[in-house]
């Protein structure tokens, strides 16, 4: 392939197809180049899709693409090996239009949205590996691919490769991400018939529920269960982080098995039958581990770039939004011919200005904090559903009286000093 182009985009998860996209709408002659059999086939994200960012991009999507259900319904899980501790909400307004957010199976969803590039004038390759980036005299001018005379040039490539984007790790923007900036997910899609799903998770036909899963479900370990609807089937899966399953020897699909028999879950699960296995690493490291996001010739989006929000399950959003970004940053280098790192460089003012940015740094010190103190997992989450146990059991017992057990018995295994301690550590991590 011979030509020139404005943009290649490696990648065609949301982030690429965002960018793609954007710029294909703007008269840009665009390349994407996807690795996978088709889009979709190579990502995992536990397939809830926000309306907001995607809505700035193809305005109304939700008519016509391949989504499940509107999630009405959030609902949180702090669970014990028998027990949870349950709160949410659930609101018919998020049954309407415009919609909140969306449960989605990635497979359709990535083909429907590269198609969507493909018509506004996007060029869109399968199954082709990009080796590395072409570089010269300190500028990217295109990629190496594992096809015959596989050299592809372009004024600018955009790195939208996934979370070990090894391109990224060739042009030096970041080294080997550490086991603890990285999570490693594995997923289960289990087909159902549509009137259980309704039934089990109190739900209508248009009407979906997302559950997202804290402590038992990993071991105690840092990290993360969810479960959410689709019309005929469940997504469920857990996710660690890469260094709290070293720590724990802890097997990622052994995690699974245990999820799906968890007496809180199992009911849900009945009759189901197992249609797709998945497995994916997802950026956990926040703030402090966003690696450079613009050079000469060269931008980086989505996992890429570690945008993910891991406290608010947020990924896909920032994705799009960054492509999207990405390729003003573009159109507006390709109107002054100045394709260097100043250029360039409206991307990252964008970035630091959005919600991407101001989102991470609010959370920079989140997940570290609740590695390095594991009692918020291993220790408190049992507590509370203890505690909750002690509280709603009718025996007799005056309410006053049992509050003051409550309190006694936990700051007597572990001292009230401590746990206020936690109680501010906590709060300082989230605040």
């Amino acid at each position: 392939m011979s030509e020139k182009f404005d943009v290649i985009v490696v990648g065609a998860g949301p982030a690429g197809t965002s960018c793609a996209y954007t710029c294909a709408k703007q008269g840009l002659k665009v390349l994407q180049i996807e690795r996978g059999e088709y889009p979709g086939s190579k990502n995992v994200m536990g397939g809830v899709l926000y309306r907001k960012q995607m809505e700035e991009i193809i305005p109304e999507f939700w008519k016509e693409a391949p989504l499940e259900r509107p999630v009405i319904e959030q609902r949180f899980w702090m669970m014990d090996k028998e027990s949870v501790l349950s709160f949410g909400y659930k609101g018919l307004e998020w049954a309407q239009e415009p919609y909140n957010n969306f449960t989605v199976l990635r497979a359709k969803f990535d083909q429907w949205f590269a198609e969507k590039a493909v018509e506004a004038g996007s060029l869109l390759i399968c199954e082709t590996v990009v080796t590395e980036c072409i570089v010269e005299n300190g500028k990217v001018v295109g990629v190496k691919t594992d096809r015959p005379d596989g050299e592809i040039y372009a004024d600018v490539v955009v790195l939208a490769d996934g979370v070990n984007s090894l391109l990224g790790k060739q042009l030096g923007f970041h080294k080997e991400f550490r086991p603890d900036e990285v999570a490693l997910t594995v997923m289960e899609v289990i087909n159902l018939p549509k009137d259980k799903i309704n039934d089990r998770f109190n739900l209508e036909d248009n009407q979906g529920c997302t559950i997202e899963i804290f402590g038992d479900s990993t071991k105690g370990n840092l990290g993360t269960a969810f479960l959410y609807t689709n019309k005929e089937s469940l997504n469920i899966g857990v996710g660690t982080t890469l260094s709290s399953m070293i720590k724990a020897k802890l097997k990622p699909y052994d995690l699974l098995d245990q999820l799906k028999n968890h007496p809180m879950v199992k009911p849900y699960l009945e009759g189901g039958e197992s249609a797709e296995y998945l497995a994916h690493l997802i950026p956990e490291g926040g703030f402090h581990s966003v690696p450079r996001v613009v050079g000469n010739g060269v931008l980086v989006v989505g996992d890429a770039a570690q945008f993910v929000n891991a406290i608010h399950r947020e990924g896909s959003n920032m994705a799009m939004s960054s492509g999207k970004m990405a390729a003003e940053a573009i159109v507006k280098a390709k109107e002054m011919n100045d394709f260097s790192e100043t250029g360039l460089n409206s991307y990252k003012d964008a970035l630091s200005r959005s919600f991407i940015m101001k989102d991470l740094e609010k959370y920079k010190d989140t997940a570290h904090t609740f590695e390095n103190y594991p009692q918020y997992f291993k220790e408190y989450m049992p507590m509370m559903n203890q505690a909750a146990s002690k509280f709603f059991t009718v025996d007799g017992t005056p309410k006053r009286d049992k509050q003051k057990e409550i309190i006694r018995s936990m700051t007597k295994e572990k001292g009230r000093m401590r746990v206020l301690q936690d109680i501010y550590r906590a709060w300082r991590a989230v605040k």
